[in-house]
């Protein structure tokens, strides 16, 4: 394993954060810049990473969604507090292919299926009861059988071109390494705290 490859340095980091046994070791701050040019964040989940990038799943109606098809630079942020660190990840959310969404979709738990055809993900909600009886109008439609991915689920990997490590030090004195990709490869850069 490469200290000097930033995956594979996240890969390292995140797997000694799943090993602590902490609830969502996959939570990624995801901030993005709405159509009017102000900034958004929220928590979502990492779905899977390799050398092409971090992936996620969302409504693409969502008021994230909209932001990334109307701005698709966007940044991450990992914070794993019981290690005393942290990962900031700049880059372009570009769509996963309908495979992908396909595969992963069939992998999430059939609430979370239905809840992906019946929630209208960030728009105004006449009453939690006329979202239950939506989850139960499409159960029905399916009655029991399989169900397939909505047109507006899918999900984004986020190709980074800038990867930052960040390590808690004595006295404030933090370790910080900047990984920003260049043609080839990635260059490193050490940064003050």
């Amino acid at each position: 394993m490469s200290e000097r490859n930033p995956i594979e340095l996240f890969r390292k980091v995140y797997d000694a954060a799943v090993a602590t046994g902490m609830r969502d070791p996959n939570a990624m701050c995801l901030a993005t810049i709405d159509p009017d040019g102000g900034p958004s964040t929220r928590m979502v989940l990492l779905k899977e990473f390799d050398e092409r990038g971090f992936v996620f799943y969302t409504n693409l109606e969502s008021r994230k969604g909209v932001a990334i098809r109307s701005n698709p630079n966007v940044a991450l942020t990992f914070y794993w507090r019981e290690l005393q660190r942290q990962v900031h990840v700049r880059g372009v959310a570009q769509p996963v292919s309908d495979a992908e969404a396909d595969a992963y979709f069939a992998t999430r738990p059939r609430g979370s299926q239905l809840g992906a055809w019946a929630s209208l993900q960030s728009r105004p909600l006449k009453s939690r009861m006329a979202l239950l009886l939506e989850v139960a109008r499409i159960e029905g439609r399916h009655l029991g059988g399989a169900i397939p991915r909505s047109p507006v689920w899918s999900g984004f990997r986020v190709v980074p071109h800038a990867i930052e490590f960040w390590k808690a030090g004595a006295f404030r004195l933090h370790d910080r390494r900047l990984f920003e990709r260049i043609e080839g490869g990635w260059r490193e850069t050490r940064l003050y705290p």
